[in-house]
């Protein structure tokens, strides 16, 4: 009953609910709720600390900055159900809603400018011209039937894997190293409305997450960076749930060495028995590796590996 009335009394005020809103559409810093609310910052921070200590708000440090969001799954359900029962025409709401696509849009043009100044391609999938229709429906089909899975998309880049796969699933979390692709990320996610998505800041070889907690993980265009690839699928591996499924896109074995240069590949793609062999490494069940066609003669060839985590024994 205590953590219910906290909760209860910490948005029983404007501006607590008028944040709250703001973080159940995405993820927001302390400086952009300033600007959309037109508040002071020690004032807005004092509410942000009562929200977060109520569980209602989630908090995350990126370097210099703070982001707060609603949590995904059952952590946000009591924020969303309150929220729910605010008047959708409400003036100040909607007024707040104008501000935030606002400052989504600038945070994205700071995002893709930054990006373009340091060379980086947004979204490497199209940058090499490789199928993506046919990799993403290809994804699509290894999402578990029933709406209810949780899924971990690792080296998340610009988020499309979990606009792609979010609104089949109960909750998807994103995490990549770069804060500059994270922001591009969050713009994508509020432009999109998918409240059950949020990304974090997060080392691939150190996974911030209990064991067993994801029914799905995906590993897209990720292992051919990585200097220790079997690392990176132990660590998918750990935070499987009991038959839960890894699954790994990434470039079959290639000559290009000119394009592993331009992208600063640490890997010129693999063979498809190299990452089976990894898979059964990290303690799981590879199936058999198929590939999808490139787009053009000369294209690169996709590999898709899958595999799951060993399921609970029998009581």
């Amino acid at each position: 009953m205590e953590t219910l009335l906290a909760a209860l009394r910490a948005c029983a005020e404007p501006t607590r609910l008028r944040l709250l809103a703001l973080g159940a559409a995405g993820a927001f810093c302390v400086s952009e709720f300033t600007e959309i609310l037109g508040q002071s910052q020690p004032r807005l921070s004092r509410h942000l600390k009562l929200l977060c200590d109520a569980g209602l708000l989630d908090r995350q440090r990126e370097g210099a900055n703070v982001w707060f969001a609603v949590p995904p799954g059952a952590g946000g359900a009591l924020a969303r159900e309150l929220l729910a029962r605010l008047p959708a025409d409400d003036p100040v709401l909607a007024a707040d809603r104008r501000e935030a696509a606002r400052v989504l849009a600038e945070r994205a043009r700071i995002a893709s400018e930054s990006f373009q100044r340091q060379g980086a391609e947004w979204d490497e999938t199209r940058a090499l011209d490789l199928p993506a229709a046919a990799v993403e429906a290809a994804l699509l089909a290894q999402v578990p039937p029933g709406g209810a899975a949780r899924v971990l998309d690792i080296g998340t880049g610009t988020g499309r894997v979990l606009e792609l796969l979010a609104p089949s699933v109960a909750e998807a979390i994103g995490i990549d190293a770069s804060a500059a692709m994270l922001a591009l990320a969050r713009a994508r996610l509020a432009r999109a409305g998918l409240a059950n998505a949020a990304v974090r800041r997060a080392d691939m070889y150190r996974l911030p997450f209990a064991d067993a907690g994801f029914d799905l993980v995906v590993a897209q265009m990720v292992l051919h960076y990585a200097e220790a690839p079997g690392r990176v699928l132990a660590e998918a591996a750990r935070v499987l749930t009991p038959g839960g499924r890894l699954v790994v896109i990434d470039l079959a074995a290639h000559r290009r060495a000119d394009l592993a240069l331009r992208f600063a590949h640490r890997w010129q793609g693999f063979a498809a028995a190299d990452i089976g062999r990894l898979l059964a490494e990290a303690g799981l069940a590879p199936e058999p590796a198929h590939d999808i066609a490139p787009t053009h003669p000369g294209g690169l060839p996709v590999l898709i590996w899958t595999a799951r985590a060993a399921a609970l024994a029998p009581a």
